[in-house]
């Protein structure tokens, strides 16, 4: 079994990319393996974000995402 890296209302960002988006995490998601046919819940994170005041989500990989410490800035008047 994986360990889950995250929680909800977790901070986010992709790794490597700087002009990336701060996530916050809302939940982890069932995903099946297209090989295995193994259904993983503890990898596969729902995530959302907002730019220029929409909401959009997104589901990705949690080994993909490193832990935003400053949470602030994500609502833009």
């Amino acid at each position: 079994m994986i360990a889950r890296k995250f929680k909800p209302g977790d901070w986010v960002k992709i790794k490597g990319k700087d002009d990336s988006p701060k996530m916050e995490i809302l939940k982890y998601v069932s995903k099946e393996d297209p090989l295995t046919g193994i259904v993983s819940t503890d990898t596969i994170i729902e995530c959302v974000y907002y730019k220029n005041g929409e909401r959009f989500s997104r589901t990705i990989h949690q080994d993909r995402l490193l832990k935003v410490l400053k949470t602030g800035g994500i609502y833009k008047s």
